[in-house]
């Protein structure tokens, strides 16, 4: 009975222990086993492989009808170990079709006052979709398939065996929509005042599905949040358009004699040598296109190497300007395409941006691989492919335009440059993990707008601007680790918390030469390859050195907070034991303002006039002759003899006058967290200490330290650079004190007021 008593009792103690230290669990459990194809240093293994879809396409933007119609060849190549009996390809238009699933899942409310606007965009529906002619092989015979909402599954003759390749040949058209009333990533934007359009154009071609050694087919639904999962290949890309539209694309133009006037040739060569945008085609060109108007088309072709997408815009309207970019011996075109309703915003600022992000990125990761990076110019989107993106930012009519406006302008561009490197090169499954790509090139944003202006007014990145979110209410929460489709809050959990996190591991955990180091492996690792979040999470253990399973599991796979408490400090003196310096330092000790419970103060003014002890001497003994505390000879004697018996460290110790404080932490938040402390001393210097995260290893909820001083400490403060995004700083100080939140006065503002230039030119005029 006593053995099974002892057994439950070490049974519960065990149990009680791994749950104390649940937070500092090593990931393994969670974390896809390492093989072949992944290794546990998170690196690809030895048999790691990816498949290709090399796309031989043309099609035809017709700008009356709003169509585009296409056809192509795709050759998809099979580098996996496996037989694959069916092919499946995604159909992402088909998210527009109508009663498509978006729609259905989509919420709606009527609220008491609607605007046309919206009940109109509520009950919108746009004739979307595509529309396949016909799938066939090789051999012109038709192939069976099978449309799932927004994929389609194409059954083959006999299984592709591994190595072996397949040739699909296929014809399609769709509805372009008006991204003013339909939204979505790409679409058209019409021009009342000058009857133009300006067609951003984007998943205009079925694509192929990405198949792997993690999921087989990545063929989870479009639902429209949960981005593109895409191999890679080659493309050829003929675009046929009205003859008088500018057209800029991924890829490198192959037929520029074809396309281009010779003015326009030779500014695009004088640009290659240029460190500063130069005009391909200007403003007063563009106008006049506008009001002319040309009949007929022409083909631009485009060729691009080792892409995962491909993606077009196509104006009349567009002016284009150029510059060339150096990385070694190579030249990459950065460009920018925009309508006059742009400037003076793009021509000062978008080229100019665009060199700025692929020079910065590149230092962080690796040079920037590609031939060109383009910013193309629309209302209120951004969105990226390989080697181009649709960016707004429009100023007023008058040319004028706010701060916020201008940075936000320069804010998307960099955003949307950016992803060349995250999901383009650095190909994540966006479909699944929206935080691996919009995450990563978010903090990555954040160091370039840095490096823009110091005074950048950059909205995500730093600790303390995810706190409002972190303190939230939990019920709208899920951790960064959720699937795409299903992230609550998501600008919050695919951009700015996972961004907040990797500045943090950077600034505070690792230090920006170990984290810049790892961060810039796992790039290189995976550039041209197909990450996994394990992969990044193993990738910057190894090679940082430092076992980051506690700060994965706190930011990445839970929805806890940050709020360590400074709940306590005691302050020790070491007794010298010389009899004549203690008793020097207890009447120095003794404040005169010392804190008096207020009974004894009643009693002395009211109640007790004369003690007892004072009206009667006979009472007194040795212990209330304040004589007794003197010095006496034998006081001096013993000192002297325990003196003589300590060696010249235990001296030097106990004169050393240092000061000793105990602080107590409290985890109140449940997310563990380095503490890092500020001590400000009496002669005005300040020292600050820093403790791993490790200290609450043990699962305590309370901690302490102890520290020394040779001088007096009067403040402390935890978390004084605001590092940790601690949502709670009024329990961070000693003595206590309550942080200020500062709240702004104003009168209603005009939805019409006036921007700062705008009230300038006024008082000019």
């Amino acid at each position: 009975m006593k053995t099974r008593l002892l057994f439950i009792a070490l049974l519960l103690c065990s149990v009680a222990n791994a749950q104390r230290t649940d937070k500092f669990k090593q990931l393994d459990e969670t974390w896809p086993t390492p093989g072949p194809y992944r290794t546990g240093a998170g690196a690809p293994g030895h048999d790691y492989y990816q498949n290709r879809a090399n796309y031989d396409i043309e099609v035809t933007l017709d700008e009356f009808g709003h169509t585009i119609k296409g056809s192509g060849k795709i050759t998809y190549i099979n580098n996996s170990p496996d037989a694959l009996e069916y092919l499946w390809m995604q159909l992402d238009q088909n998210v527009r079709e109508k009663g498509t699933d978006s729609k259905k899942v989509g919420q709606e409310s009527i609220s008491p006052r609607m605007t046309f606007d919206q009940l109109q965009g509520m009950m919108a529906e746009f004739d979307g979709g595509y529309h396949i002619e016909e799938v066939k092989g090789a051999n012109g015979k038709a192939l069976p398939y099978l449309i799932v909402k927004t994929m389609m599954r194409v059954d083959l003759p006999q299984p592709l065996k591994a190595g072996a390749s397949i040739e699909l040949n296929m014809k399609w058209w769709f509805n372009i929509q008006d991204r003013a009333k339909f939204g979505g990533r790409m679409g058209y934007e019409y021009f009342a005042e000058d009857s133009n359009y300006i067609y951003t154009m984007s998943q205009f071609f079925p694509r192929m599905c990405v198949y792997n050694d993690v999921y087989g087919w990545q063929n989870k639904q479009f639902l429209g949040r949960g981005e593109f999962t895409l191999p890679f290949g080659d493309y050829k890309v003929k675009l046929t358009v009205p003859s008088d539209h500018i057209v800029g694309a991924t890829g490198v133009l192959q037929n520029a004699a074809a396309v281009l006037t010779a003015t326009e040739r030779q500014r695009f060569k004088d640009a290659e040598k240029s460190d500063k945008p130069l005009m391909i085609v200007t403003e007063e060109e563009a106008r006049n296109k506008e009001k002319t108007k040309a009949k007929g088309t022409k083909t631009w072709i485009f060729h691009a190497e080792n892409v995962r997408d491909f993606a077009f815009a196509s104006s009349r309207k567009f002016i284009w300007d150029a510059q060339g970019v150096q990385f070694g011996s190579r030249t990459v075109m950065a460009m920018s395409y925009y309508p006059k309703e742009g400037n003076p915003l793009w021509e000062k600022y978008s080229t100019k941006a665009v060199a700025h992000t692929i020079r910065t990125y590149s230092k962080y990761t690796f040079d920037y691989p590609y031939p060109v990076a383009i910013s193309v110019h629309t209302n209120n989107i951004g969105m990226e492919y390989p080697m181009i993106c649709f960016n707004g930012g429009r100023p007023e009519k008058d040319g004028t335009y706010s701060e916020r406006t201008k940075y936000g302008m320069i804010t998307v561009i960099i955003h949307e440059v950016g992803h060349n490197f995250f999901p383009m090169i650095i190909n994540s499954d966006e479909r699944q993990w929206t935080w691996m790509d919009e995450g990563l090139n978010t903090f990555l944003q954040y160091l370039t707008e840095q490096e823009w202006d110091e005074n950048y007014p950059s909205r995500r990145g730093a600790a303390y601007q995810i706190v409002d979110y972190m303190r939230s209410d939990p019920n709208t929460m899920v951790p960064i680790m959720t699937n795409s489709e299903s992230l609550i809050q998501f600008g919050n959990n695919a951009y700015g918390k996972p961004a907040t996190a990797l500045n943090i591991l950077r600034e505070t955990i690792l230090g920006r030469e170990n984290f810049d180091y790892a961060f810039k492996t796992y790039a290189q690792r995976w550039m041209f390859k197909h990450p996994e979040p394990s992969d990044f999470f193993r990738t910057m253990e190894d090679a940082s050195g430092v076992d980051l399973d506690w700060f994965w599991r706190a930011w990445f796979y839970s929805t806890d907070y940050c709020d360590i408490a400074l709940s306590d400090v005691k302050w020790y003196r070491v007794n010298s034991q010389n009899p004549g310096l203690e008793v020097e330092n207890e009447a120095k000790e003794r404040d005169p303002d010392r804190e008096v419970f207020q009974g004894d103060i009643l009693n002395r003014a009211d109640t007790v006039s004369k003690t007892q002890i004072e009206l009667d001497p006979e009472l007194h003994d040795f212990y209330t002759d304040p004589d007794r505390f003197k010095v006496t000879e034998l006081d001096r004697k013993e000192y002297q003899q325990m003196i003589k018996g300590l060696s010249p460290e235990e001296k030097a110790l106990l004169n050393s006058k240092l000061n000793f404080y105990q602080l107590n932490f409290d985890l109140v938040g449940a997310m563990v967290m380095p503490v890092i402390i500020e001590f400000e001393f009496a002669d005005g210097t300040r020292e600050k200490v820093y403790i791993p995260a490790e200290i609450w290893r043990f699962g305590d909820s309370s901690v302490s330290k102890v520290f020394w001083f040779a001088k007096e400490v009067v403040r402390i403060s935890l978390d004084p650079n605001l590092e940790t995004a601690d949502v709670n700083r009024n329990n961070n100080y000693w003595p206590p004190r309550v942080a200020p939140t500062r709240f702004e006065l104003y009168k209603q503002k005009h939805r019409e007021q006036e921007n700062p230039m705008q009230r300038k030119k006024r008082a000019e005029d």
